[in-house]
């Protein structure tokens, strides 16, 4: 029987929701939970392992103490062995954290190494055991996606996912790897609306069926009149006195400027009879502003991967969501972008299974003036 690593960063996704577009820097986790956040990568963690653990209860698992995984192998009843000393102080975490880990599971062997995190836990991971610039390594690693931005291809697409694809990959022993990119960016440069993304490196990726996202990818410089067709086309069909939520992407920076108003390029803004009402907005900041109000959302979808939801746009919450309604939901994407999923379909991972299987089905996606697609969403 193969053995299982796992590595929970329990700090990963927190600022997500609170609108700090991810958890880097000293202060953020502190700066997230002092807004309202609430940890997420544990109860992410526990869907994937749920789903391994009721196939094989007797699988081997070596983890982490308390928060970086412990915690989360007791709560899905799976018996554990706990690495000594990580975390070092036993109580909060770190990025050395997590290399010591990694560097200990590959000691012991395991066949596969799972984690929840995000871009920069896939990077720590990457940096732990890479030894040449760029050269992939050897050792599985499958991430549960927990993070904000999670732009790298190690991620399956929902927790739920990865425990599958995990499973798969535990139980066969021809099972199929792929070397995935690693790609974090400079979340100080994101939240001053600059994106700088930089390739860290490769990860050796259970592949098969639909498990694992794709990385993201950019907007194709040919797509800017396309986005400004779709632009005409959005502000052409709002009605008054209705609360817009407009998402992070540059297809929103143009629905902005055909409105006449400076947004957020990568928060999440309302506007309401062309006037802006709230820039980079929280989620509790929906919360209080479409209370008892008639709302519509527009996101765009994340090129390379195609998520509506839960990939940087974590504002807009399962709470949000659910006051809106699936017709009040607004996506838009150039056709273009839509060609480059190559037939698969929209994705959606708010993080909330149920809503989740609600939002999946048909839906009309915006791809110019007076032009549509349908397209699929599944999760």
């Amino acid at each position: 029987m193969k053995t299982l690593g796992l590595i929970v960063n329990p700090i990963a996704g927190m600022g997500g929701s609170v609108g700090l577009k991810g958890t880097d820097g000293e202060d953020t986790p502190q700066r997230a939970l002092t807004l309202g956040a609430e940890p997420q990568a544990d109860k992410r963690a526990y869907e994937a392992l749920s789903i391994i653990g009721k196939a094989m209860p007797e699988l081997p698992l070596v983890t982490c103490a308390g928060r970086m995984g412990e915690d989360t192998a007791r709560s899905s009843a799976m018996t554990a062995h706990i690495i000594e000393g990580v975390p070092q102080d036993g109580a909060s975490t770190s990025s050395a954290d997590t290399r010591r880990a990694v560097l200990e599971l590959q000691r012991l062997g395991v066949d596969l190494l799972l984690f929840a995190g995000g871009d920069g836990t896939a990077r720590d991971i990457c940096d732990a055991l890479r030894t040449d610039d760029f050269a992939s390594v050897e050792l599985p690693v499958l991430g549960i996606p927990a993070g904000v931005k999670m732009h790298s291809g190690v991620f399956a697409v929902t927790p739920r996912k990865a425990g599958e694809t995990a499973l798969h990959f535990l139980n066969d022993h021809a099972a199929e790897l792929a070397d995935a990119e690693v790609m974090d960016i400079d979340e100080d440069a994101f939240r001053e609306g600059r994106v700088s993304a930089t390739l860290h490196g490769y990860l050796k990726t259970p592949m098969g069926g639909d498990g694992v996202q794709a990385t993201k990818s950019g907007t194709a410089p040919t797509d800017s009149q396309a986005t400004e067709d779709i632009a005409r086309q959005v502000v052409a069909d709002m009605t008054d006195d209705t609360l817009y939520i407009i998402g992070p992407g540059t297809t929103m920076d143009a629905i902005a400027r055909a409105l006449g108003v400076t947004n957020t390029l990568l928060g999440v803004d309302v506007v309401e009879n062309g006037k802006l009402l709230a820039t980079d907005a929280t989620e509790h900041d929906l919360l209080r502003l479409t209370d008892g109000r008639s709302v519509k959302v527009i996101v765009t979808v994340i090129g390379g991967q195609g998520y509506i939801f839960g990939r940087g746009n974590q504002q807009i919450s399962p709470r949000i969501i659910r006051r809106i309604c699936r017709e009040n939901i607004i996506v838009v994407a150039t056709a273009g972008k839509l060609r480059a999923l190559d037939g698969r379909p929209l994705l959606v991972d708010t993080g909330d299974a149920a809503l989740d299987e609600e939002l999946s089905g048909y839906i009309r996606v915006v791809t110019g003036y007076r032009e549509y697609h349908i397209c699929r969403v599944s999760c």
